[in-house]
């Protein structure tokens, strides 16, 4: 069966969504360049003829895996509702008990970015821009009177932390702690950051 022709654009955009694959299955350890091209049944040069290193691979894979989980945090608080919807909902998205994929991608992501510069500013930039659309919207909802909170900047770090360590318990760590306690965890964290009660926050999704 002969293979469509694709565009540079197109091609990269293949390989970025097959190394995402491999390293949700495999491991950003075992990957082998080996491992994408036999994924989509072409050449390992062809491969290396768009990302001439493993590493420069990997941290293109996470960027790509990045943009779009930005692109649907910044979907989600660019509606056209009350901030405290636009912040439970987004919420309710990132934490390991919503709809967002890739959590154990994104904890091999940590692990290696410990060793990998370049993933290292991946991950960090991620980080910065999930925590300033979050700052955004609580300052959106300050300044609305919808809840009252005096340090945005530590509510969207404080979040952050937990999420991620909820993820990492949810992930690696069967039985540790069930899904309805985490999502119980989160709402109350969220509602304690704004001032609110838990069943306020709660009727702001309905």
């Amino acid at each position: 069966m002969t293979r469509v022709r694709l565009s540079v654009a197109e091609r990269r955009e293949e390989l970025l969504r097959a190394a995402v694959e491999q390293i949700e299955a495999r491991g950003v350890a075992a990957l082998r360049i080996a491992d994408v091209a036999s994924s989509l049944g072409v050449s390992n040069a062809l491969v290396l003829y768009h990302f001439s290193t493993k590493e420069k691979l990997v941290a293109a894979a996470f960027t790509h895996a990045a943009e779009g989980d930005l692109a649907h945090l910044r979907k989600l608080v660019g509606r056209r509702t009350s901030a405290l919807r636009r912040l439970r909902t987004a919420v309710r998205w990132y934490a390991p008990t919503g709809q967002a994929k890739g959590w154990r991608l994104w904890i091999e992501g940590w692990a290696a970015a410990l060793r990998e510069p370049a993933l290292r500013e991946v991950a960090r930039d991620l980080d910065r821009q999930w925590k300033a659309a979050i700052c955004e919207v609580i300052a959106e909802g300050v300044a609305a009177g919808e809840f009252h909170c005096p340090d945005p900047d530590g509510t969207a770090l404080r979040l952050t932390a937990l999420l991620d360590g909820l993820a990492v318990q949810l992930t690696c760590y069967e039985g540790a702690v069930s899904r309805a306690r985490a999502q119980e965890w989160t709402d109350e964290a969220l509602a304690r950051e704004l001032g609110l009660d838990r069943a306020a926050l709660t009727a702001s999704v309905r």
